[in-house]
């Protein structure tokens, strides 16, 4: 088949007539199907935030080496009304692994006061032109989140940006003062450059910096120690600085992590009051069943909100770096997503905007796959499955749609997520990753039966009106 043959980006839009709904009301047995879907709005759950990718270094230089138009294209494919229509951009604070250097904004030694802070090169001049480029393709504002990978070395027990580290002192010391501070110097300098940030993270990945010899930079936490950091040193900064209404994440690390970092910092009265949300990643999801984690976090701290940081394909060793076409990636991506969103996560976050076709730059060589795979040399861009897996979310929740229920006449192989849109439209995503078609109903009181099939191996958005 051929590679556009692979991307079953199957969205099916119905506008049911009265003809429709006379037989489907007076003789139902002409619509039955081995399946019925029945939606069930009166089971209303999380409301969603949206859907989106990193501007990393990396993902800006590969942006960057492309042609004057053909950047703007991909930027189009992402952001645009013509697009997929990300709203949510996450932003490494300096260097991270998917950078080609090791740097931070604040690398004086013993600079306390931060007067040296500068924003990099990198930021300057690709990540901060991007950004405001993306922002005028938007039709609605971007949400910004940014996420630090390290300390200044000065600032590390280890003294370096990579391995096991953590900041020297304890919270409440100048060390964890200058940190926080950072944060808001960071915020400040992109302000300048008109653009404001909807939230931030604690610090990615805080296990990473608490594990011998980690290959790349990492800032090590324990949930105890970022508790009191929170509580304060960042809580306090943040509420008296010119952003206090920038949401505060949590965690940022692997939701195998839950709900054990969440009770131990939420349960803590002084840092509870600085946080919004709990932030995780996808790895090592195999052996952390949504229930037990995202499911009893929910319960557990129901007025913070669940969102999924960063995710990719091709970091496991068994199956490294990019893979051009792979469908078997797009229905992992869809099957993550479904998974979260039905245990209360309101919104999720691809990791690399674009990488080349090693799957970098990466000066660590932690080469993964990207949704959109630049090669330079010939001045294109691949939109992989997964970019399209993205889209059937990105694209149809719109922010503020309500997650409701949804029930089945008999087991299935199917997964499935429901919404009602702002717009009283209903949003049914159905995700086959079986080697059947499925022939289904959907039932919904308002309108009637709406038949369709599951093709194998496919993904489909069912998108109706309800007035």
């Amino acid at each position: 088949r051929s590679f556009r043959n692979t991307l079953p980006f199957y969205i099916l839009h119905f506008k049911i007539n009265i003809a429709t709904y006379m037989l489907s009301y007076l003789n139902p047995s002409l619509f039955i199907s081995a399946l019925r879907i029945t939606l069930n709005p009166s089971q209303k759950y999380q409301r969603i935030k949206g859907f989106g990718g990193a501007m990393t270094d990396a993902a800006a230089m590969n942006i960057l080496s492309l042609s004057s138009g053909a950047q703007d294209q991909l930027l189009r494919q992402y952001f645009s009304p013509d697009g997929i229509e990300y709203r949510f951009v996450r932003v490494p604070m300096a260097s991270c692994d998917f950078s080609t250097r090791l740097y931070t904004y604040a690398d004086t030694p013993e600079d306390y006061d931060l007067q040296n802070f500068t924003l990099a090169e990198e930021d300057i001049h690709m990540k901060i032109p991007l950004l405001q480029r993306a922002q005028a393709l938007s039709a609605q504002p971007l949400n910004l989140f940014a996420s630090a990978w390290s300390a200044p070395a000065w600032l590390k027990t280890n003294g370096a940006l990579i391995g096991k580290g953590s900041l020297k002192g304890k919270p409440g010391g100048k060390e964890h003062k200058t940190w926080a501070q950072y944060y808001i110097r960071f915020l400040e300098e992109y302000g300048k450059y008109n653009l404001s940030f909807w939230g931030l993270t604690s610090g990615n990945e805080p296990t990473a910096g608490e594990m011998t010899n980690y290959s790349f930079q990492a800032l090590g936490f324990t949930p105890e120690t970022q508790r009191d950091w929170i509580a304060l040193d960042l809580g306090p900064g943040l509420h008296s600085s010119s952003f206090p209404q920038t949401r505060l994440m949590i965690l940022d690390d692997n939701r195998l992590l839950l709900p054990h970092w969440a009770k131990v910092v939420l349960s803590d009265v002084q840092a509870a009051r600085y946080v919004h949300g709990i932030g995780f990643h996808w790895y090592l999801n195999n052996i952390a069943p949504p229930g037990i984690t995202l499911t009893t976090t929910h319960h557990l701290y129901p007025e913070y909100f669940l969102f999924a940081t960063e995710a990719c394909a091709g970091w496991s060793p068994l199956d490294r770096g990019v893979r051009l076409g792979s469908w078997d990636r797009a229905e992992n991506y869809a099957h993550d997503i479904i998974e979260d969103l039905n245990d209360f996560v309101t919104g999720w976050t691809d990791w690399n905007l674009a990488l080349n076709q090693d799957g970098g730059p990466n000066w660590v060589k932690n080469f993964v796959d990207s949704p959109i795979i630049v090669d330079s040399s010939k001045d294109v861009f691949y939109k992989q499955p997964t970019f399209y897996s993205m889209a059937h979310f990105s694209k149809f929740l719109w922010e503020g749609s309500q997650r409701v229920g949804v029930s089945f006449s008999q087991h299935t192989s199917l997964e499935i997520s429901a919404y009602i849109r702002s717009d009283a439209s209903a949003v049914l995503i159905i995700l086959n990753r079986s080697e059947e078609e499925v022939q289904f109903e959907v039932w919904d009181q308002t309108l009637g039966f709406l038949p369709g099939s599951a093709p194998p191996h496919s993904i489909l958005t069912l998108l109706w009106s309800r007035r």
